[in-house]
């Protein structure tokens, strides 16, 4: 496919780390174009409040923080384009990014594709999606008013889940195949602490069933095998992320979990290829640390392009 159009920076992701790449690169005044395969902000968009992040002593909602963070970025002259990427090759001194929308090239490339939830790969879960099996509180819990639901998993996002749907559900079952959560300490105590959850642990899920829509989960306990069965209206999953880097596996040297490994000024291996944000290895998958590996990714970015 030809080259549709040409830039200094292509940013591959819109979440925090693609967003603050934007705001950096477009206020260096390099071309830049970001794309984005779905809503401007990534998994933020998802979070209720983030609690966390500088400068909002009571919180923000996430998706608040995201509309503000692309309202920046655009206001220093950032292009965006919403397509599918599919693709990354080298040509001389370009990068060029084959996407859904045709093939952008540029200078420098900085990859902030982010991360997809983990599917739980159980018997009736592919087949009960939007009927009962969810993966977003904040997007569906609305729809389970006074039911019964669970979640899977036992880390921040699972926690966080639970208690967004303590708003809606009249009861939440936390299933986690562990006896204890992974969740930071505050979410742990704001949950032991809320009537409206129980948990279940030590136990997996074997299977979802249901007729229309989900009625029920088959589940086994770990330690001693003992299977049972828990009525419910929905299951919200929420046992992980994979990093969006199945296009780079022939450019990019990738850790064995699949994140981009890179040194501490987000180059790659490829000279002009720069990652930030949670789909970089060891990233720790907060929103504090995008916005910082995207400020130095386009930091560096600049400088490689100077250097040129």
């Amino acid at each position: 496919m030809a080259i549709k159009r040409e830039y200094d920076v292509v940013i591959i992701g819109g979440g925090p780390a693609g967003l603050t790449a934007g705001i950096y690169t477009a206020r260096a005044r390099l071309k830049s174009l970001l794309i984005e395969r779905g809503a401007t902000g990534g998994l933020i968009v998802n979070a209720g409040v983030v609690e966390n992040y500088p400068g909002f002593p009571d919180g923000i909602n996430g998706l608040e923080l995201a509309e503000a963070m692309h309202q920046q970025a655009v206001k220093f002259g950032l292009e965006t384009l919403t397509a599918d990427v599919t693709g990354l090759e080298l040509k001389d001194e370009r990068r060029v990014v084959k996407t859904s929308e045709g093939d952008v090239a540029a200078r420098a490339v900085i990859v902030a594709g982010g991360s997809d939830r983990v599917k739980l790969g159980v018997p009736g879960e592919e087949e009960f999606t939007g009927r009962g099996v969810a993966y977003c509180a904040i997007c569906d819990g609305y729809f389970y008013r006074d039911v019964p639901v669970a979640v899977v998993g036992g880390g921040n996002a699972a926690v966080n889940e639970a208690l967004e749907l303590t708003k809606f559900a009249s009861r939440v079952t936390i299933i986690h195949r562990r006896e204890e959560l992974r969740a930071t300490k505050i979410l742990q105590e704001r949950a032991f602490a809320e009537p409206k959850i129980e948990f279940s642990w030590n136990t997996v899920v074997e299977a979802v069933e249901g007729e229309d829509t989900v009625k029920k989960l088959r589940l086994k306990n770990v330690q001693n095998g003992e299977k049972s069965t828990l009525d419910i209206s929905g299951v919200f999953m929420a046992v992980g992320f994979r990093p969006n880097t199945g296009y780079l596996k022939s450019v990019l040297t990738l850790a064995d979990d699949g994140t981009v490994i890179t040194n501490e000024k987000m180059e790659t291996a490829v000279p002009g290829i720069f990652a930030a944000g949670d789909i970089r290895s060891s990233s720790i998958r907060q929103v504090a640390a995008a916005v910082g590996d995207g400020s130095v990714a386009a930091i560096y970015a600049e400088r490689y392009i100077a250097a040129k």
